[in-house]
């Protein structure tokens, strides 16, 4: 499986209302439910006024389009990760799959990733 990684910090946050997010933004996952109105994006896009905010998020995309049959690549992710005891933030869009790592975590998860198979091309090529 080849992944990417994104070269800049991501910020997940709770938000008031869909007027705060700015849907033009490069990066921009947005997820309303009955009970919340969450957003991630990139640290410099996050609103000044949030509900809730954690900062200091590194992401990997999962290279390509993924076709809906496909089973078990979060799952696959997400395991290796869980053995080095690095939490995850998962977003999922049409064509593909994102996991969120801490940066403090980044380092290690390329290192773990890599080590299962995955290539990552960038790995290596960034300043955490």
């Amino acid at each position: 499986m080849r992944l990417e990684t994104l070269p800049y910090d991501l910020t997940v946050c709770k938000v008031a209302s869909v007027t705060d997010i700015d849907l033009g933004a490069e990066i921009c996952f947005v997820g309303k439910t009955d009970e919340e109105l969450s957003l991630v994006c990139r640290t410099e896009d996050a609103p000044a006024h949030t509900l809730a905010r954690e900062d200091g998020w590194r992401a990997f995309r999962v290279a390509g389009v993924l076709d809906f049959s496909l089973t078990g690549i979060l799952a696959r992710l997400s395991a290796v990760l869980a053995a080095e005891k690095i939490g995850i933030f998962a977003v999922s869009t049409y064509n593909t799959d994102y996991i969120l790592v801490k940066r403090e975590d980044f380092a290690r998860a390329t290192d773990a990733l890599a080590r299962s198979g995955c290539e990552i091309p960038s790995a290596g090529k960034e300043n955490p």
